[in-house]
C-alpha cells in the first residue's frame, strides 16, 4: 500500500477557492482506480496550509491517476492558488 502526502501552502485569499475545488473533486478522486482513501488535513498553526493524504494500491495506479486528464485539469485550477511550491512524497507503512 502506497501513502501519498502532498503539503500545499495557499495564498490567504485563495483558501476558499481551493476548498471549493477539493469539495467538487474529492469523490471523483476517491473513485479513481487504485485509490483506497483520501483525507484533507489543515495545519493547526498555518490555516492556509493543507495536506492531502491518500492511499493507493500501488505506484502504478497512482501514476495512472497523475497522468489522467482529470488530474491535469484539476491541477491546472489548483496550481495558481499556491503561495509556495507544494511538497509531495510517497511512502509505505514500515512498522
Amino acid at each position: 500500500m502506497l501513502i501519498r502526502i502532498v503539503r500545499m501552502t495557499f495564498k490567504e485569499d485563495s483558501v476558499d477557492d481551493f476548498l471549493e475545488i477539493f469539495r467538487e473533486n474529492s469523490d471523483q478522486i476517491k473513485a479513481c482506480n487504485g485509490c483506497v482513501d483520501l483525507e484533507l488535513l489543515r495545519d493547526l498553526d498555518n490555516p492556509n496550509v493543507f495536506i492531502t493524504k491518500s492511499r493507493w494500491i500501488n505506484q502504478s495506479l497512482l501514476e495512472d491517476y497523475r497522468n489522467s486528464e482529470f488530474f491535469k485539469t484539476t491541477w491546472q485550477k489548483t496550481k495558481p492558488l499556491f503561495s509556495e511550491k507544494p511538497l509531495a512524497f510517497s511512502s509505505e507503512k514500515y512498522l
